[in-house]
C-alpha cells in the first residue's frame, strides 16, 4: 500500500507540473560603458559614461560616472615630446578602470577627441600633429578597452556635440509623462542654444526659427527618433587664450618701437614681460607678420586698469566692417541667422562670470557695473583679496569679461532684452556641460540596442503553489509509510 501511495503521489506531482505554464522571463538590461577624452588646447579631461543596453527610441540614456582632469597642459603642447602626450593620460585611464567592472572593460568603446589646440598645431606642423595622435593611440591601446581612435574634431562638430549635451541634460529632447506613462517630445521652442568658449576657439549653436540661408553652416542630427536642423559655427583663434595673445600683440605693435607698453585690461601696479618670439608660436598671432620685429627682444606690459580702454582695444580684434549693412552677419563676414530661444553658456563663459558672481542671470547693467568695478581695482587690492586665485589668471579676468561682453553683444547680437535668455552653467545635476556627452550620445545611435535577455521560466505564483503541493504530498506519503 505504501508503494502504491508513493506512485500515486508522484503521478499527482507530474500532473501539477505539467499544468504550470512556462513563460518568458525578461532579465534587466545590461549596463554598457564608454569613455571619451576631451583633449582641449589648455588641458585634457576624461569622462566615463554608462547607459542601459535597451535604448529609448534608438538613443542611449547616458549618465556620467567619472570625470578626471589630466595633469599638465593640452596634448598640443607636447609637439616636441610626443611620447609624453600619451603618458599624460595614464593616471586617468587607471582611474577609469576602477569604476568599470573588469568583465566589461574589453567592450568599453574609448575615444579621444582633440579640439582647437590640435587644429592649430595641424596648421603649423602636420607631422608633429600625427606623432602626438599616434603616441596617444599607442598608450590607449595598451589598456583593456575597445579603443576606437584619436581624432581631431572640426569646430562645427564640437559645437553640435555641445548643443546635444545641453539639451539632453535639460530634458529638451524627451520628457517622461507620468500621466501618459510614456516619453514625450517637448515643443521645439524649448530647445536651448549652446555657447562654448575654450582656450583657442569659441562656438555658437542653436535651432534657427526659419530656414538657414547658408547650408554649410547647418547640421542635421537624429536623436530619440527625431531629426534636428541646427546652425553651428566655430571661430578659431577667438578662444580666450588666443584672444589674449592677439590683444597683447596689437598693443605692442601700436606702441612700437617702445619696450614699455600700457595694457588697459591689466590692473594698475601689475607688470608682465613677454618675449616677441612667443607670438611666432601660434598661427593666431600671425608669426609671419612683417610688423613684428625680428629677434628675441622683450617688452614689458604695464597695467593701466581702464575698463573703457580695455573694451575699445578688444573691439579692434573683430572685423565688424566686413558685414556691411547685413543683419544676418556676426563679424569677419560670417553668416548667422537671427538668434532664437534660450542659451546655456559654459566652459570659459561660466568660469569668468563665476569669478564675478554673475552666473545667476543678473541683468546687463549689473554685469557691466561689476566688470567695470573689477577693471579699476589695483593689483595690490586684487592679489590681497583673492590670495588663493592663480596669480597668472587673476590679472586677466578684466580682459576675459570684457571680451565675453564684446563677443555676445557686438558679435553674436544679443541685446539688453535677449541677454536675459543666457544662463551661465557648467553642470546640470552631476554631469559636466561640454561636447563629450553629446559625442557619446551621438555614438550610441550607432550601437545596436540589445534585445532584452529572456529565459524560459514558470509563473512565480503557480510555481510556488506547485512546490507547496509537492512538500505536502511528500509529508503525507512519509506519514502513510510510517503508519
Amino acid at each position: 500500500s505504501a508503494i502504491v501511495g508513493a506512485l500515486v503521489a508522484l503521478s499527482i506531482i507530474a500532473l501539477v507540473l505539467s499544468l504550470v505554464r512556462v513563460e518568458d522571463v525578461t532579465l534587466p538590461p545590461t549596463v554598457k560603458y564608454g569613455m571619451v577624452f576631451d583633449a582641449g588646447s589648455s588641458h585634457t579631461s576624461l569622462f566615463v559614461y554608462e547607459w542601459d543596453s535597451d535604448k529609448e527610441n534608438d538613443t542611449g540614456v547616458v549618465s556620467q560616472t567619472l570625470s578626471c582632469d589630466v595633469h599638465g597642459q593640452g596634448i598640443s603642447s607636447y609637439a616636441n615630446n610626443p611620447s609624453e602626450a600619451g603618458n599624460s593620460l595614464r593616471e586617468c585611464l587607471d582611474k577609469a578602470l576602477q569604476v568599470v567592472p573588469a568583465e566589461k572593460q574589453r567592450d568599453v568603446p574609448a575615444y579621444l577627441g582633440a579640439t582647437a589646440g590640435m587644429r592649430l598645431l595641424r596648421e603649423q606642423n602636420s607631422s608633429a600633429t600625427e606623432q602626438v595622435l599616434a603616441e596617444v593611440a599607442k598608450t590607449m591601446q595598451e589598456y583593456p578597452v575597445a579603443f576606437k581612435g584619436a581624432q581631431i574634431l572640426t569646430g562645427e562638430e564640437e559645437g553640435a556635440y555641445g548643443w546635444i549635451t545641453v539639451n539632453y541634460l535639460l530634458n529638451s529632447f524627451t520628457k517622461y509623462s507620468p500621466k501618459a506613462h510614456m516619453w514625450l517630445r517637448p515643443e521645439a521652442a524649448s530647445i536651448f542654444g549652446a555657447l562654448d568658449l575654450g582656450g583657442a576657439s569659441t562656438q555658437i549653436t542653436f535651432m534657427p526659427g526659419g530656414s538657414v540661408l547658408s547650408q554649410n553652416k547647418t547640421s542635421e542630427l537624429t536623436l530619440y527618433g527625431y531629426s534636428y536642423n541646427i546652425y553651428t559655427h566655430s571661430y578659431l583663434c577667438y578662444g580666450q587664450n588666443e584672444m589674449l595673445k592677439r590683444l597683447v600683440k596689437e598693443l605692442i605693435l601700436e606702441s612700437s618701437p617702445c619696450t614699455r607698453v600700457h595694457h588697459p585690461c591689466y590692473p594698475k601696479g601689475y607688470n608682465e614681460t613677454v618675449s616677441l618670439s612667443s607670438f611666432r608660436a601660434s598661427p593666431c598671432t600671425a608669426g609671419s607678420d612683417p610688423r613684428l620685429p625680428l629677434g628675441d627682444s622683450t617688452v614689458t606690459l604695464e597695467g593701466s586698469g581702464s575698463a573703457s580702454g580695455c573694451l575699445a582695444a578688444l573691439r579692434k580684434l573683430f572685423n565688424f566692417s566686413a558685414c556691411g549693412q547685413s543683419q544676418d552677419c556676426t563679424f569677419d563676414g560670417v553668416y548667422q541667422p537671427p538668434l532664437r530661444g534660450q542659451f546655456i553658456a559654459f566652459s570659459a563663459f561660466y568660469y569668468n562670470f563665476k569669478f564675478l558672481n554673475l552666473t545667476e542671470g543678473q541683468p546687463l547693467p549689473v554685469v557691466r557695473e561689476a566688470i567695470e568695478g573689477l577693471c579699476t581695482r589695483s593689483w595690490e587690492d586684487l592679489s590681497s583679496s583673492y590670495p588663493k586665485e592663480n596669480p597668472k589668471r587673476l590679472p586677466k579676468y578684466c580682459a576675459n569679461a570684457n571680451y565675453i561682453l564684446t563677443l555676445l553683444l557686438d558679435a553674436y547680437k544679443f541685446n539688453e532684452t535677449s541677454w536675459n535668455n543666457i544662463f551661465f552653467q557648467m553642470k546640470v545635476g552631476s554631469a559636466d556641460v561640454g561636447w563629450t556627452l553629446g559625442y557619446m550620445l551621438n555614438l550610441t545611435n550607432m550601437v545596436p540596442a540589445e534585445a532584452p535577455a529572456r529565459l524560459k521560466g514558470h509563473r512565480p505564483s503557480l510555481w510556488a503553489a506547485a512546490i507547496t503541493f509537492i512538500i505536502l504530498t511528500l509529508v503525507l506519503g512519509l506519514a502513510a509509510l510510517l503508519l
